[in-house]
């Protein structure tokens, strides 16, 4: 049977990306919303879906819906803990993007929500889906060695937009770290364990560079937007280099699967990387 979904945050980068799962899903979209109204993407999707500008409307109109079994969050960070809470007010179950929240304390506020509601919070860690990975993980779960020594290169270049949009304000976004490096913590908390120490040596709106120590790992990250690098997503194991660009984009859909079938990832596995990056904000650079 076809599950009807609604969409917050249309207009955004993202978007598209769900609104091609929710099709290959054979999904139904019965309502978007989104503060830009540019949103002809939705002809090449689901041109009869109820599009909206206002969000009390939007929320009004889905609270009139016999059956609305998905909310798919794809609004700006600072939004997603709002977002997922009118949501859970619906009754439906909530898909949103990453980072699920930006603190630990408002993931405890959204767990205790859920709990309430009995429907569930999903999110986002496509690369967790990645058979390069999960093979990796199988590797490093047999392996004898004691301590892996990891180095992350994740450079993301961006123009002068993006200081100007909400992705450029820490309090909106996390900051870089939190922005385009919460996947990236994420896997290596998937793959090496809880965080035990961090130092941060670098931490501008350009620029995050520091160290963590894992359960299993060392591992050093530099990610950056600076516009005057060339785009590059790697991590490197005792040497060995793995390159995962792709796995960023072609994922959701699977994802959805997932999701569909109750497997999703869920609160509780986005809990580690969100501190690390929640302490990544907090933390002074060392001298």
């Amino acid at each position: 049977m076809s599950k009807n979904f609604a969409i917050i945050g249309v207009a955004g980068y993202i978007a598209p990306r769900h609104l091609k799962a929710i099709k290959e899903v054979n999904g139904n979209l019965v309502a978007a919303y989104d503060i830009a109204d540019a949103v002809g993407i939705l002809d090449t999707y689901f041109p009869a879906c109820d599009f909206f500008t206002n969000e009390t409307s939007f929320f009004e109109f889905l609270a009139q819906q016999q059956t609305l079994d998905y909310l798919v969050i794809c609004s700006p960070n600072y939004l997603h803990e709002a977002h997922c809470l009118a949501g859970l007010q619906l009754a439906t179950t909530i898909i949103c993007e990453k980072p699920l929240s930006l603190t630990v304390e408002s993931l405890h506020t959204l767990k205790a929500a859920q709990q309430q509601s009995g429907k569930q919070i999903y999110t986002i860690l496509q690369l967790r889906l990645l058979p390069m990975l999960i093979q990796l993980k199988k590797e490093m779960e047999q392996s004898t060695t004691n301590k892996f020594e990891v180095n992350i290169e994740y450079y993301t270049p961006r123009g002068k937009w993006y200081h100007q949009s909400w992705k450029g304000d820490i309090e909106k976004s996390g900051g870089i770290a939190t922005n385009i490096g919460i996947h990236l913590f994420d896997l290596v908390t998937w793959l090496f364990g809880n965080c035990k120490q961090l130092h941060v040596e670098e931490n501008t709106k350009t620029t995050s560079i520091g160290t963590l120590h894992l359960d299993k790992a060392s591992i050093h990250w530099n990610l950056s937007i600076d516009s005057n690098l060339r785009a590059k997503r790697q991590m490197s194991i005792n040497g060995k280099v793995y390159e995962f660009t792709e796995g960023f984009s072609d994922l959701h859909t699977q994802a959805y699967r997932e999701i569909i079938k109750g497997n999703g990832f869920t609160i509780d596995n986005i809990f580690p990387s969100v501190a690390i990056v929640e302490q990544i904000r907090k933390s002074i650079p060392s001298a």
